[in-house]
Parts: C-alpha cells; sequence; structure tokens
C-alpha cells in the first residue's frame, strides 16, 4: 500500500470516527464520558492523512513501493463500523457473566415523595448492601432489559460500563410477583414494583442478587446509552 494508499485509509478511519462521535453510534463500543477523546482522535486522524499526502505531493519520497492490492481489505473493518453496526450486548452475555453488583461509598438522599425511578444497579445496590432502608413501603421504577436462566425464571438487567464494550458486566435483578406471562429477552421493560428483602445467588459467581416484586409492567424502548454507568461512580 503506497502513501496514497495509506492516507486514504487514514482519511477513512477518521472520518467513521468523526462519524461515530457526532452520533449515538459510539455508545455502541465506549462510555459516553469518551466522546470528547474520539472525536479528538478522528481529528488527528484526519489530519495526519491530510499532512501525509501534502508531503507525498511535494515530493517526500522520490521512490514508490506498490503492494498487493490486496492490502486494501484493512479497509474493510472500517466501513463495517459504519454500515453494520453490532447490537449492544444483551441477554446472552448477561447470563453467562456473573453480576458486577458492586458496594457504593454511599447513597444519596431520595426523593420523599413520588414513586422513585431507580437504575437497575441503584436498585440492587441499595437493596444487598443498604439492606432496602430507602426503598421499604415505596413504589419503584425500574428499566432494564430481560434476561432468562435457563429454568426460565426472569431477570432485569443492565450492562455496566468500565471503559467500553469489552468490558461490559451485567448487573442483575431478579423478578417476583405479578411478571408478564409472556417475555421475550432482550426486550427492554419498564418494572413497576416494591422492594422485597429476597436473594438469591448468582449462578456463575455466586454474587449477591437481589429480587424486585413486580406489581406492573410495560415494554418501552430501549435508551440510545444501552449501557448502565451508575455503578462505578
Amino acid at each position: 500500500m503506497n502513501r496514497h494508499a495509506q492516507s486514504a485509509v487514514m482519511f477513512l478511519l477518521g472520518a467513521t470516527l468523526l462519524h461515530a462521535g457526532s452520533t449515538d453510534l459510539y455508545l455502541r463500543y465506549v462510555k459516553a464520558g469518551l466522546r470528547p477523546l474520539l472525536l479528538l482522535a478522528g481529528a488527528v486522524l484526519i489530519a495526519a492523512a491530510v499532512a501525509t499526502l501534502w508531503y507525498e505531493r511535494r515530493g517526500g519520497h522520490a521512490e514508490h513501493h506498490h503492494e498487493p492490492r490486496v492490502s486494501w481489505l484493512l479497509a474493510l473493518p472500517v466501513l463495517a463500523l459504519v454500515l453494520v453496526a453490532p447490537p449492544a450486548l444483551g441477554s446472552y452475555s448477561a447470563m453467562r457473566t456473573g453480576t458486577a453488583l458492586q458496594q457504593a461509598y454511599g447513597y444519596e438522599d431520595l426523593p420523599a415523595k413520588g414513586p422513585l425511578r431507580l437504575g437497575v444497579a441503584d436498585y440492587a445496590g441499595r437493596a444487598v448492601y443498604d439492606h432496602g432502608r430507602s426503598l421499604k413501603n415505596r413504589e419503584l421504577k425500574v428499566t432494564g432489559f430481560v434476561a432468562l436462566d435457563r429454568a426460565g425464571h426472569p431477570y432485569l438487567v443492565r450492562m455496566a460500563l468500565n471503559c467500553c464494550a469489552a468490558d461490559a458486566q451485567p448487573v442483575k435483578v431478579a423478578l417476583t410477583g405479578t411478571i408478564p406471562p409472556v417475555l421475550r429477552p432482550d426486550a427492554w421493560l419498564e418494572v413497576t414494583g416494591t422492594y422485597t428483602p429476597q436473594r438469591t445467588k448468582d449462578p456463575v459467581n455466586n454474587g449477591p442478587i437481589p429480587y424486585l416484586s413486580v406489581t406492573s409492567s410495560r415494554p418501552v424502548k430501549a435508551p440510545a446509552d444501552p449501557y448502565d454507568e451508575t455503578w462505578n461512580k
């Protein structure tokens, strides 16, 4: 691959990063806080491509080495990033990975009145490590995607990120009570219910999984950011 081709591939990669960073596409790969770095990397690659091409046109290299055309296949992964965005990690990964629930240093005060809208990790942490003290006798609303274990028991799950999708780990809440008769894995659900002290252990890593007693539920659209980061803040 000659310098012109290298410049073209760098430019394509930089443009792809800018495209991903300027849309919600990047959320399939990295957490939201890395967006500025992704945009910066794209801009640097485009600048490097332009500089390389300018240097080449000014006669920076007298000799040109022609590499096999098959080297252009290096551009295919870049095109795939734009044309075929992978789905967010879901129930298949969640049920084969142990819960990543971690104890927080402390829990913020919750509103004194009205239904409480909590993330899966927030509910799970308060239920397990705070023993549900702030959740008792409150109506709770929790949203996540559905996962079923081998016995068909339902869980509400969010995948948590440290950095990127490669290190995503699930936080799980087991469901009991008024559960819909038909649940489709990976479908997103908003569950209304109440705290229960009932717990189980994750069969993968023996981590604690709290239950949520369901009173009603409704299907919802997947959020723009499918990953939950609140657990490691």
